[in-house]
């Protein structure tokens, strides 16, 4: 076989083998089943998630599947094998990345003008940071404009005592749900029920909602928002499934 011809086959999406796919109760937890039997992570590891509610949610994902397997339209799936295949063995990394985002979160950096931009983020995000501080136990600074602002001592060494809490299906989500938001504080917000997914969406974009507002919203970026706002969801209905 030729190198090309070789890698045209490693190209080649993987096909659908199962008729239905479902969610079952296993040693360990609910795992994913493909005509009955479990389904595996790249790795090949089982594919047993910790509720039955998340298997259930990863396995709607394989039973609307179709011949050809396309894993980035199963988001949830893709949470699942991270978690499974990837978090165990970075635990630190991953809740350091999520500390370090706290470190700069978006909820601290108000714009200096235009005042009714102003006055709308401090309605928002003000109560986020109360909420922040009373129940995370992270008081953070704020600061106007791009400059950096150092948060207390400590901060970062909350953040990451916090995350790391977390099991690794949650800690997954929630830095995911960091990065997609720019803050740590939304991120722990939807994980912990304070928001909705599509609430902190929301919030995260309140500079983009205002000046669309001003002046009008082109496709490029419509596209955009709605890709980060199915994205918020899916980590939503994430977090949601394993609080039950």
């Amino acid at each position: 076989m030729s190198v090309n011809r070789a890698k045209a086959v490693n190209l080649e999406k993987p096909r659908r083998f199962w008729k239905e796919a479902g969610a079952g109760p296993v040693d360990g937890g609910f795992a994913v089943l493909l005509d009955g039997r479990n389904a595996r992570t790249p790795g090949g590891t089982p594919l047993v998630l910790p509720t039955e509610a998340v298997a259930a949610l990863v396995a709607e994902e394989w039973a609307a599947a179709g011949e050809e397997i396309e894993f980035a339209a199963m988001p949830a799936t893709r949470l699942a094998f991270t978690a499974i295949d990837r978090v165990p063995q970075a635990r630190e990394g991953v809740a350091e990345e999520v500390a370090r985002y706290a470190g700069s979160d978006l909820l601290c950096y108000f714009a200096e003008e235009p005042e009714a931009l102003v006055a709308r983020q401090a309605a928002a995000w003000e109560p986020l940071l109360a909420w922040a501080e009373a129940e995370l136990g992270l008081p953070l600074n704020r600061a106007s404009g791009i400059l950096p602002c150092a948060q207390p001592e400590g901060t970062a060494e909350r953040v990451k005592a916090l995350a790391l809490a977390l099991d690794d299906f949650a800690l997954t989500a929630l830095a995911s749900a960091t990065g997609l938001f720019g803050s740590a504080v939304l991120a722990f917000a939807v994980q912990r029920g304070r928001l909705s997914a599509g609430e902190a969406h929301d919030l995260s974009r309140l500079d983009e909602a205002f000046q669309e507002e001003r002046w009008g919203v082109d496709a490029e970026a419509a596209e955009r928002t709605a890709n980060r706002a199915a994205e918020a969801q899916t980590l939503g209905r994430w977090f949601d499934a394993l609080r039950g």
